[in-house]
């Protein structure tokens, strides 16, 4: 399903169409809105402490909070600032579900579309590669890549990648001609 907006739809409207899209299984947290530094913080709080009351596996446990850690982080670096107005946050979207495979983790917020082409390579090459040649990857990324002033030069990518031993799934869905909301949803697998 193609969400597109129209005069008729602010901003707001679209995200929450495209927040709608992302929520599968049975929903442990969920947030749409500002995203900033203190919100990333109580996040990460509430799920560690939803996480202990249900009872997860330790490891499990463990996983799940790192790979939560690494989406929040890139959802946080990279969120991109729509210039309708100069008071309009940064907004975006978390979702952490329980599915009959794992935990799916469900992030979304608006990326330049110049940027997406070279999002969407990325995240294909990464896609591509076994678990030995990620780790080789990542060891390379980390040695030759230069660090962007939003962080680390896609390491956060492959580390998620690596984490969960799953492929990491993503869509663009276009919002105007020079944004798109990206959803990036990652399992992890118990």
């Amino acid at each position: 399903m193609l969400l597109e907006s129209s005069t008729n739809h602010s901003m707001s409207d679209f995200i929450s169409k495209c927040y709608a899209k992302m929520h599968s299984g049975d929903v442990i947290v969920a947030y749409k809105g500002e995203i900033n530094a203190n919100i990333i913080a109580d996040t990460l709080g509430l799920v560690e402490a939803k996480l202990s009351h249900e009872m997860v596996e330790n490891l499990v446990r463990k996983k799940l909070y790192n790979v939560m850690v690494e989406c929040l982080q890139n959802l946080f670096h990279h969120v991109d600032k729509v210039t309708l107005s100069e008071n309009e946050p940064r907004m975006g979207a978390f979702i952490l579900s329980k599915t009959n495979d794992g935990y799916r983790i469900a992030t979304g917020n608006l990326v330049r579309n110049d940027k997406s082409n070279i999002l969407k390579e990325k995240i294909d090459k990464i896609n591509s590669l076994s678990k030995d040649e990620l780790k080789e990857f990542y060891k390379f990324v980390l040695n030759n890549q230069t660090f962007s002033e939003k962080g680390g030069g896609g390491l956060g990518l492959i580390d998620i990648a690596r984490k969960t031993g799953n492929k990491l799934n993503y869509e663009f869905t276009p919002y105007n001609d020079e944004y798109s909301f990206f959803n990036l949803s990652v399992l992890v697998s118990e």
